[in-house]
C-alpha cells in the first residue's frame, strides 16, 4: 500500500507548484495501513487541516481508482503528541498551583492582534493557515514567512498574532517587534552618533548596540512594511547583514509587505531573494462573505447591534480593505447615538452618503498613468507611446486596464490618452489582464497595491 500511496502523492503532485508540493505534500509521512485505513502524520494541526481540504480528496480518488477499495484516513499531528508529553512531565512535577500572572506582551507587541480576532475568509485562508503554523512551530522551517498585500487587508495584524503565539508558547523568548520605518530611522541615528559615553572610562559605539538590539538579541523578528527599504541603499545593507546573522542562527524572522518581492523596487537582488527562502503568503481583498463577517465581528466587540441586511449594504457599499469597513461601520453607529435611532438599512444608505463610497471619485486617467509609470520606473511619454518593449509594454496594459476598471471613460476614450491607440487595443489589453490576473498572484497583487494607491488620493 505504501508504493500506491506514493504513485497517488506523485499524481497530485503533477498539477501543482513546486513549492506547494514542497509545503504541503512532502511533510505528510505515510506510517501504514490497517485493512482499509491509512495512518498518516503531520507536523501539525494546521498542516493536517490544510492538506485534508486541499490535497486528501484527489488522493483517496486516485488510490480508490487503483485499488477498487473504500479506503479511509486517520492522522498523528507530531506537534499535539510532543505537547501532551510536555504537559504530562509539567503536571509531574507540579505541587501546587499557583495563580496565574497577567501577560506582559513584549515591548511592541499589540495584545488586539491575536488569532481569534482574525476573520478567516477564501482571500486570506492561506496567509492565516501559514502564520499559524510559524506560530506553532518557529524558525523549523519556513523563516522567513513574507506575507504581502494591498494597504489594511490584515498583515499587521497576522504579523503580531504570530508574535503573541510564540510569546504564549516560549514567553522566555526575546520577541522583536519593529516597523521597516523605525529600523531604518534607528540606523540613521545610530551612524550620525556613533559613540557615545558608557557611564564610566569605557565606551561603546551606538552602532554596536544596535547590531546587538537585530542580530543577537532576537529569538524572533518581526518587521512591518519591509518595502520601506525601497531606494535606502545603507538600510538595505545593514538589514540583509541582520537577515544573514539571524538565519544562521535559526532564529525566526516574519516581514510583511504591499508587494511580492520580485515586485519591489528599488531591492536589491540579494535581499528580494532571500525574501523567498521561507514561506511566501498572500492576503487578498475580501469578498462579500468575508467583509460582512468581519463588520459582524466588529460590531459584536463594540456591542453594536448590526442587523444582516445592514452589514450586506455596508459590505456592498466598501470592497477595498477592512480599515474602510470598520470606518463605516464607526460612522454609522456614531450617527445613529447622535440622532437616538436603531440602525436600519435606509439609516446606514443614507448615513453613508457622506463618506467614501466605494468608487473613487475624480480619478483620471492621467493620474493612473502616473502612478503605474512611478511603479515600474518607466518615463511617462513612453507608457503613452509606441514602444512595444516588454519594460513598458507590460505597465501600459495595466494602465489601460486599470483605466477601464477604475474610470467611467470608454475603450476609445482611453485609446486617445494612450497615444491615440484604437479601441481593439485596449480591450485587449483589458482581457489579457483580467485572463493572467486569474492565474498569477504576483499580478494580482500589483493590481491590489495600485488600486488601493489610487482610491487614497
Amino acid at each position: 500500500m505504501q508504493a500506491l500511496w506514493g504513485e497517488a502523492v506523485r499524481s497530485v503532485e503533477q498539477r501543482v507548484k513546486p513549492t506547494q508540493r514542497d509545503q504541503w505534500l512532502r511533510p505528510i509521512a505515510y506510517l501504514g495501513f490497517d485493512g482499509s485505513c491509512i495512518r498518516l502524520r503531520a507536523p501539525n494541526r494546521y498542516h493536517k487541516e490544510w492538506f485534508e481540504d486541499h490535497y486528501l480528496p484527489a488522493i483517496l480518488s486516485d488510490l480508490q481508482g487503483r485499488t477498487k477499495t473504500a479506503l479511509s484516513v486517520t492522522f498523528e499531528v507530531a506537534q499535539e503528541e510532543t505537547s501532551k508529553v510536555a504537559s504530562y512531565e509539567a503536571s509531574e512535577k507540579m505541587t501546587t498551583c499557583a495563580p496565574s500572572a497577567p501577560t506582559v506582551w513584549p515591548s511592541g507587541l499589540d495584545s488586539r492582534y491575536d488569532f481569534d480576532s482574525f476573520v478567516v475568509g477564501n482571500t486570506n485562508r492561506f496567509a492565516y493557515a501559514a502564520a499559524r503554523m510559524v506560530a506553532e512551530a518557529p524558525a523549523s522551517k519556513y523563516s522567513p514567512l513574507f506575507i504581502y498585500g494591498g494597504v489594511g487587508l490584515g498583515k499587521t495584524h497576522l504579523l503580531h498574532a504570530v508574535g503573541q503565539e510564540i510569546h504564549r508558547q516560549h514567553p522566555e523568548w526575546n520577541i522583536t517587534v519593529v516597523t521597516c520605518e523605525k529600523f531604518v530611522s534607528s540606523f540613521i541615528s545610530s551612524m550620525l552618533n556613533q559613540r557615545r559615553q558608557s557611564g564610566q572610562t569605557s565606551s561603546v559605539t551606538l552602532m554596536e548596540e544596535f547590531r546587538s538590539r537585530y542580530r543577537e538579541a532576537p529569538d524572533v523578528l518581526l518587521v512591518d512594511d519591509i518595502q520601506f527599504l525601497s531606494g535606502k541603499d545603507s538600510s538595505q545593507d545593514e538589514f540583509f547583514h541582520t537577515f544573514n546573522a539571524l538565519h544562521h542562527s535559526h532564529k525566526q524572522i516574519v516581514l510583511t509587505c504591499d508587494k511580492v518581492p520580485a515586485e519591489l523596487p528599488g531591492v536589491e537582488e540579494r535581499l528580494r531573494s532571500r525574501f523567498t527562502w521561507g514561506l511566501i503568503a498572500e492576503i487578498g481583498h475580501p469578498d462579500l462573505e468575508t467583509r460582512m463577517a468581519i463588520l459582524k465581528r466588529k460590531a459584536e466587540v463594540d456591542n453594536i447591534d448590526l442587523p444582516d441586511d445592514v452589514a450586506l449594504t455596508v459590505a456592498s457599499r466598501f470592497r477595498s480593505n477592512v480599515r474602510e469597513l470598520e470606518g463605516a461601520l464607526l460612522h454609522l453607529s456614531a450617527r445613529a447615538s447622535v440622532h437616538g435611532c436603531t440602525i436600519t438599512k435606509e439609516v446606514a444608505e443614507e448615513s453613508l452618503k457622506s463618506i467614501a463610497s466605494s468608487e473613487p471619485g475624480g480619478l483620471t486617467i492621467e493620474a493612473i498613468q502616473r502612478e503605474v509609470a512611478s511603479y515600474f520606473e518607466v518615463k511617462l511619454h513612453d507608457l503613452k507611446g509606441p514602444k512595444r518593449h516588454q519594460a513598458v509594454a507590460y505597465p501600459r496594459l495595466i494602465a489601460m486596464y486599470l483605466s477601464r476598471q477604475l474610470t467611467r471613460m470608454s475603450y476609445p476614450e482611453i485609446g486617445s490618452r494612450f497615444g491615440g491607440k484604437d479601441h481593439s487595443t485596449v480591450i485587449s489589453a483589458v482581457r489579457k489582464i483580467e485572463k493572467k490576473s486569474a492565474e498569477d498572484s504576483s499580478l494580482r497583487s500589483v493590481l491590489s497595491t495600485l488600486t488601493t494607491r489610487l482610491r487614497q488620493r
